[in-house]
């Protein structure tokens, strides 16, 4: 449902429409909303490592008031984004 176009020009340093920097989580980390038959669906990737985009979560949108989105699901984003910047560190020392 996400727009793979969206995630592709954040990944070349450039913003598409549906993008946006996902707030508290600093530069490099984007949420990517589509709406899809009255639903609303996000994905949130890290674009901070040189050669990789990480889809840290997708979901879809069911709260039908507010956009904020739910702690839980920025507590799983923070948990795979220290994945992900272990593995990237992990598996690129020495470039």
């Amino acid at each position: 449902m996400v727009d793979r176009l969206a995630i592709y020009r954040a990944q070349l340093g450039r913003r598409h429409r549906d993008a946006k920097p996902l707030k508290s989580f600093g530069s490099g980390v984007v949420e990517v909303v589509a709406r899809h038959d009255g639903d609303t669906f996000r994905a949130v990737c890290t674009v901070r490592f040189e050669t990789a985009v990480h889809v840290l979560h997708a979901f879809q949108k069911k709260a039908k008031r507010g956009i904020a989105t739910p702690k839980p699901g920025l507590d799983l984003v923070r948990r795979r984004l220290r994945a992900a910047e272990r593995h990237y560190r992990d598996t690129h020392r020495g470039d």
